[in-house]
């Protein structure tokens, strides 16, 4: 056993998040947490690592475990090269190095000096770092952070490089038990194939929060974070999704049970009371109906005082090989998911955008080589190529044009545009004009935006429908929301005008499991056409369509 966690209690301001919260963590396992958006897997994970203590109960790790987990900020390190941040990160290296390149000329005679020198070297070997710069610079650039990028200041980084940056110090620590928060986001589908490599490759222990069901297929447990508690499944997703169902099944059924226990002693208690002014009996003998009705009361409010609905949740596939009674159970108690309007559909097809001959690049340097498609309704779309080959620059063309604005990147060929198209596009970032606005104010303004009327009723059920909570979270600035929370508000404003052409940069990143298979129902109903981006196999498979290959000039 690597990790023994058992929370009685954790709360968070007034809200309790945690409570008898309790998993092991063997050594050398690779564990996957899941859970909806706001129950505390990034928290949990800083109670791993002692950055948060502030808890009822108890997290053990095996004595002299060494712990690495990915960091969120890197305001004190910013300065620091890329290379440097990583090796100030690896166990025994700055301790080591120092040893190395200071002993010799101090060292003289001196035989204790002379045999701490010879330990650092013997244990510098030991652990391969000489060459150690070398393998970091490689495994930088399986996430296309180059060798020049390495050398320079971590502060010039992307938000979205950095991460990787995190990845690879994790990778190369010799640690026992590492901890990685959404490693996937951001990456293509090279990088995700290097991260999943190395995570099946790996040694070490590995817990992992993500809901890329891609990484959930090579896990060997998922610990699902539900209703305060943690929730054990051993095996992958495949194993995660039959476990889940199977015992969600049985969940609703012992609840269906309580609930229905609960309705005939109330019926009971009702009868006992109606029947306690009939009776006759002497002074000194007790009512036999007060004695029931007490009874049953007492019996009830045992019941109902243990009976909390569960969240109960199964994924599309299983739940549509319930029996009627399972199914019936399961459309009553499902967690509720977030709702999408169904688009209108257009009365006749007919193409929407064309792109022809085009090339698009900076300082007349092409990005990538010519391309040429066009997306009528219904059709779908994926766009496919490593990041920096041009897929946001092709996308911020797309919506130029359809403003009627010559793309200033374009440099040959051409983007024709439909007088009818309504183009919107799923961005993975907030506009930063919304970040201190509240979530209602934001709603209401990406309506006012686009010449659309909203009513305070109206901005009040979309949060609804999109699993706000109006009264707590619409008074909440935008900078307040978790990763989940804006990737919901950037659906609100995706779909605000009931597009016909729908552009989705990796849509399924930070939502939750339930979410991503809504976002995949709902555009299964969409009637308009989809160019999107993603990474996520099982989302694409779901979407279908043709395929769009950017490739670098360079390369042709």
């Amino acid at each position: 056993m690597l990790l023994n966690l058992d929370i009685e209690t954790k709360i968070i301001g007034n809200k309790p998040l945690f409570h008898n919260l309790a998993f092991l963590v063997e050594q050398g396992e690779k564990v996957a947490f899941i859970g909806r958006n706001g129950v505390g897997k990034t928290t949990l994970f800083n109670m791993i690592s002692d950055t948060d203590n502030d808890y009822e109960g108890s997290v053990q790790l095996q004595k002299g475990t060494r712990l690495v987990a990915t960091a969120q900020e890197h305001h004190d390190v910013g300065q620091l090269s890329v290379i440097a941040y990583v090796l100030a990160n690896l166990p025994e290296y700055q301790k080591l190095s120092h040893i190395i390149e200071t002993y010799p000329a101090t060292m003289g005679d001196n035989t204790r000096k002379i045999q701490t020198y010879s330990d650092a070297l013997e244990r510098f070997s030991e652990l391969d770092y000489y060459n150690v710069e070398s393998k970091i610079i490689e495994n930088l650039k399986s996430y296309q952070i180059t060798e020049a990028m390495a050398q320079a200041p971590l502060s010039r980084l992307s938000g979205g490089q950095k991460r990787f940056v995190e990845l690879v110090r994790v990778e190369q620590a010799v640690a026992d038990l590492a901890l990685i928060d959404e490693p996937t986001n951001h990456m293509d589908y090279a990088a995700k194939a290097a991260f999943i490599a190395w995570l099946q490759a790996a040694r070490q222990t590995v817990l992992v929060i993500t809901h890329d069901r891609d990484v959930l297929d090579c896990v060997d447990k998922i610990i699902e974070i539900r209703d305060g508690r943690a929730i054990t499944f051993k095996g992958n997703y495949s194993a995660y999704l039959k476990q889940n169902a199977t015992a969600t099944t049985a969940s609703m059924n012992d609840y269906e049970i309580g609930m229905r226990t609960l309705d005939n002693l109330h019926k009971q208690i009702m009868w006992a009371r109606s029947r306690k002014p009939s009776w006759h009996g002497t002074a000194d003998q007790r009512n036999p109906f007060v004695v029931m009705e007490n009874r049953l009361q007492k019996e009830h409010d045992h019941i109902k005082t243990s009976l909390v609905k569960p969240t109960f949740w199964i994924d599309r596939e299983s739940a549509e090989g319930l029996g009627q009674k399972a199914s019936e159970n399961y459309a009553k108690y499902k967690t509720k998911n977030i709702r999408i309007l169904k688009t209108r559909a257009d009365a006749h097809t007919h193409e929407l955008i064309r792109v022809e001959d085009l090339q698009l690049g900076y300082d007349g340097k092409p990005l990538f080589d010519t391309v040429n498609f066009a997306l009528q309704h219904g059709q779908r779309l994926q766009l496919v190529g490593r990041n920096g080959t041009g897929k946001t620059t092709l996308v911020q063309a797309l919506v130029a044009t359809s403003k009627e604005v010559r793309p200033e990147t374009l440099i040959t060929g051409s983007i024709i545009c439909d007088k009818k198209l309504r183009l919107s596009v799923y961005e993975q970032e907030i506009d930063p004009g919304l970040t201190e606005l509240t979530l209602a104010t934001a709603i209401e303004r990406i309506y006012r935006t686009l010449d659309l009327n909203i009513t305070d009723e109206q901005v009040m059920r979309l949060m609804g429908d999109y699993l706000f909570d109006p009264h707590q979270d619409g008074g909440l600035a935008i900078r307040q929301l978790s990763g989940g929370q804006k990737a919901r508000l950037q659906m609100i404003k995706m779909l605000a005008n009931n597009p016909n052409l729908l552009i989705l940069d990796e849509p399924t990143n930070h939502l939750d499991l339930p979410s991503i298979e809504e976002l995949e129902n709902a555009l299964a109903q969409y009637h308009g056409a989809l160019l999107y981006v993603s990474h996520d196999t099982h989302f694409v498979k779901h979407l279908g369509g043709e395929q769009l290959v950017l490739k670098t000039a360079s390369a042709i």
